[in-house]
């Protein structure tokens, strides 16, 4: 691997002394927002001639705001800058013996026309569209106040929650989690348990990569979901305040402080959590077991209370005009107690009781997370050579203690006190994760861009569980059973470097690159001995095609190869005991999974509507599947297994629409198929399923009253193995008006209005038939009030504004 390295820095430095000339000039600049200034993807630049307006030629901002194209014209034209929403933007330009012609950062404001008596207050669509990402702009999701960012990722386009708290996009799970283009490693033993701890208000904007280029992480079958939180950059003191209160005892309170001077821009923020959530199920089990009854009937409660606060702060330093130093630190309390009770019916073929469990559960849980870092950015030159390292270090520590009692009725509903169990399940996880990044980028004259880096993610996880018994046999002391306490340490090392190169031919864009990474991993088991060395190199290209067909019209067509490696809770041996009839156990012997992604897309823009069409086919082997297998004491355990392939093929549609100066809407649909093939398994599956998501997102703004939001999702049935998750949908609405001249917002906001988020899985084998419902607290009112601060104006009335270099590196 070192020889690996070595080769590549000797061929960087070759490729950084290479220099190109052409004998046109080259127009670049970047196109941002004039009200918080960030970049503005997919922007539509033109050069016109001054007499006629005639196109000369033009091109589109990408997903940094930046844009370049080439001419040989020479004398006087005008250039436009247009997006939809927004005023467009003129300059004259001339054009002579210069080589380059940088304009610099161009700011373009919201169109604020009046339509007869109703005046903008500042709608904006949620949503931006570019080559091999959506962004979703959320810092003023009326949906969002008082949610945490699971609950306000679950109500995006294209993303899908199961009963489990894992994430999917397009229909393909495994998707990757990045806090401000970071891995976080915040405890929890999935995605959701690791995005309930960030509270929506906290997020300015949520990144969909539906298939990432080899300058990303080649984790994440299913794509990448970047979460930027919010960090102000105005000169002077500014800030934002608030409070909010939801139904059913559910409160947050948070403050966010930016000071901006010259040289430095300091921010910080605390944001307080205190959610009361209720969770019901329901299952019902019929199998053909001898001896046992042949329908297993069950119910279950439960309520947690999850405290949780979260401080973050740090600096950014202008080291000179051409270099930013950036520090940050972030720490992360929780607290979480719950109850659940769970009832499980023993009835014959006839549906007459032979016998019932009550089984209660008193649930403790507190966890700290720390996590800090540093980074550096220079431009080398003015033509936008330019070097990014970053360096974080997280560490991790989770305590858990779970108490059981178990009583039995016999079918008379008459306890039997010697069949009275008791259990202390104390659990523990400790974990550590490192993070290095170096990131070149260096640009031609003749409008290329080659980029290169390196990069270390270096983790290390230690978890523990011991699990002890009172009853009838013990004489009612806690005897310590051995065959499910255990001890688990795992280790992953990834080693990457990555190439990329990007350049226009005419009417073409394109880019190709090429991902290496070597992955060392080693895991160890207490209380078998098994120690798991799983070490490999893969290579991942990827290549993007971008054919304008027009002004405002292109076509997209692109690759790349993804690998999925098992999670530490895919992998844990750890039986999870909370149901003794459905037990979970990970596997140390997952493999991971490789999927290679094509999709070809269109899209085509008009004054008010722009229209958004994806196929996409993804190959996958493999596949880490979930697989239930029911024994002969009527206990099923469910796992993961690596599948022999997976097929999805799917067409996504997005329509983003302007009805009035103060109305637009995004509607969504995804529609796909998919085919999974297990027959390699010992007992081998094959399932197939067409499903579809819909959704539709709408903003309303009446000057001198308020705006409206609502969101409506739909999705479609999803595969497994065995059988599938069924449809589900809901609809969310909220309001809010301003207060205080502008400087207060109240809102209230209602998510899944008719209660109908309810998670239905069966699953069909040839010794049972299972039906499973599964639902969380959704239905949740939340009154919000939030007031802001500060802020420092020049003269003539506009923001100073701080350009900030990792924003331009942000993955």
């Amino acid at each position: 691997m070192k020889s690996v390295l070595s080769n590549f820095a000797v061929w960087a430095f070759i490729f950084l002394s290479i220099e190109l000339h052409a004998q046109t000039t080259t127009i670049k600049g970047k196109v941002s927002d004039g009200d918080n200034n960030r970049p503005m993807e997919f922007a539509n630049i033109a050069l016109l001639t001054i007499e006629d307006s005639s196109l000369v030629t033009g091109g589109m901002t990408d997903l940094e705001g930046r844009f370049s194209f080439d001419t040989d014209q020479k004398g006087n034209f005008m250039l436009r800058v247009g997006f939809m929403g927004y005023e467009n933007y003129w300059q004259e330009v001339s054009l002579g013996n210069k080589n380059i012609l940088n304009l610099g950062n161009i700011i373009i404001r919201v169109d604020a026309t009046n339509l007869q008596e109703v005046v903008v207050e500042g709608v904006t669509s949620m949503f931006e569209s570019d080559v091999d990402k959506r962004k979703y702009n959320v810092a003023n999701s009326i949906l969002a106040e008082g949610a945490s960012a699971a609950e306000l990722l679950a109500t995006l386009p294209s993303i899908q929650m199961d009963d489990e708290g894992e994430i999917s996009m397009r229909g393909s799970g495994d998707i990757l989690i990045y806090i401000n283009g970071r891995p976080s490693n915040i405890s929890g033993d999935g995605i959701d348990a690791v995005l309930s701890q960030f509270p929506a208000n906290s997020i300015e904007s949520i990144e969909l990569i539906t298939n990432p280029s080899a300058r990303y992480d080649a984790t994440g079958v299913g794509g990448i979901i970047n979460i930027i939180l919010k960090k102000d950059e105005k000169l002077g003191l500014n800030g934002q305040t608030q409070i909010s209160v939801g139904t059913r005892d559910k409160y947050g309170a948070n403050i966010n402080l930016n000071y901006g001077g010259n040289k430095v821009n300091y921010f910080a923020s605390y944001n307080y959590q205190n959610r009361r959530l209720f969770r019901e199920s329901e299952a019902n089990r019929i199998s053909n077991i001898p001896g046992i009854s042949p329908v297993l009937d069950q119910d279950s409660y439960g309520e947690d209370v999850n405290i949780s606060h979260l401080i973050r702060t740090g600096l950014d330093y202008n080291v000179s005009d051409r270099s930013t130093l950036g520090f940050y630190v972030q720490g992360n309390i929780r607290e979480r107690r719950g109850e659940n009770i769970l009832n499980q019916r023993f009835l014959s073929s006839q549906n007459n009781l032979d016998s019932l469990f009550v089984r209660e559960n008193f649930e403790t849980n507190s966890s700290f997370n720390m996590e800090s870092g540093i980074t550096y950015g220079i431009n080398l030159d003015t033509l936008g050579q330019r070097i990014y390292t970053s360096l974080s270090y997280a560490k991790d520590s989770r305590n858990d203690a779970d108490f059981f009692e178990q009583a039995f009725f016999n079918p008379f509903l008459v306890e039997n006190f010697e069949k009275f169990i008791s259990q202390d399940l104390p659990r523990s996880q400790t974990s550590d994760l490192t993070v290095f990044q170096f990131d070149y980028i260096k640009p031609f004259l003749n409008g290329g861009v080659f980029e290169a880096g390196l990069k270390g993610t270096f983790s290390y996880w230690t978890r523990d569980q011991n699990f002890f018994q009172s009853d009838f046999n013990s004489n009612n002391e806690m005897v310590e059973i051995d065959t499910i306490s255990n001890t688990f340490d795992f280790k992953e090392d990834i080693y990457a470097t990555y190439l990329n190169y990007k350049n226009s031919k005419g009417k073409l864009q394109y880019q190709v690159g090429l991902r290496a990474e070597y992955t060392e991993t080693l895991s160890n088991t207490g209380n078998t001995g098994e120690r798991i060395v799983n070490n490999y190199f893969n290579l991942f290209p990827s290549v993007y095609g971008v054919y304008r067909l027009g002004k405002d019209e292109e076509v997209i067509l692109n690759y790349s190869r993804r690998i999925s490696r098992p999670r530490l809770w895919g992998l844990t041996p750890f039986y999870r005991v909370n149901d003794p009839l459905n037990l979970q156990i990970g596997n140390p012997l997952l493999q991971p999974e490789f999927t290679d992604s094509f999709e070809a897309g269109y899209q085509k823009g008009w004054t008010n509507f722009l229209f958004n069409a994806t196929l996409y086919q993804r190959f996958s082997t493999d596949v880490q599947s979930r697989i239930v297998q029911l024994f002969d004491n009527n206990v099923s355990i469910t796992t993961r297994e690596n599948a022999a392939r997976r097929n999805n093929s799917g067409l996504e549609i997005i329509n983003q629409i302007q009805l009035a100066s103060w109305w637009d809407a995004t509607i969504s649909g995804n529609f796909f198929y998919s085919e999974i093939i297990a027959d390699n398994l010992e007992r081998p599956f094959r399932n197939s399923n067409f499903s579809w998501t819909m959704n539709l997102l709408t903003n309303l703004s009446i000057s001198n009253f308020a705006t409206f939001q609502m969101q409506a999702n739909y999705r479609g049935p999803i595969v497994l193995p065995q059988g599938e998750i069924e449809p589900l949908y809901s609809v969310s609405a909220g309001i809010k008006r301003n207060v205080f001249s502008g400087k207060g917002t109240i809102s209230l906001n209602v998510s899944d209005i008719f209660n109908t988020q309810v998670f239905r899985i069966r699953v069909n084998d040839e010794r049972f038939e299972q039906s499973r419902l599964w639902n969380r607290e959704t239905r949740i009112g939340t009154l919000a009030f939030t007031y802001r601060f500060g802020g420092f104006k020049e003269k003539n009335g506009k923001s100073r504004e701080r350009n900030d270099l990792e924003s331009d590196l942000d993955f």
